[in-house]
C-alpha cells in the first residue's frame, strides 16, 4: 500500500509539472497534481482494505 500511495502522489505531482511547463501556469496545475494524486491515492487504499472490514464485520455476527 505504501508504493502506491507514493506512486499516486509522485504521478500526480510530475504530471503537474509537465503540464505547468507546458502551460507556464506556474505552480497550480502542481497542486492540482498533487491533490489529485492524493485523492486517488486514499480512494485506492480505502478500496483494498475495504474487502478486509467487511470480513471482519461479518465474522463478528456469526
Amino acid at each position: 500500500m505504501g508504493w502506491y500511495v507514493g506512486v499516486c502522489i509522485i504521478l500526480g505531482v510530475w504530471g503537474g509539472l509537465k503540464l505547468d511547463e507546458k502551460f507556464n501556469t506556474g505552480p497550480i496545475l502542481v497542486i492540482v497534481g498533487l491533490l489529485l494524486g492524493t485523492f486517488i491515492a486514499f480512494y485506492g487504499v480505502y478500496r483494498m482494505i475495504l474487502p478486509n472490514i467487511n470480513r471482519k464485520q461479518n465474522k463478528g455476527k456469526h
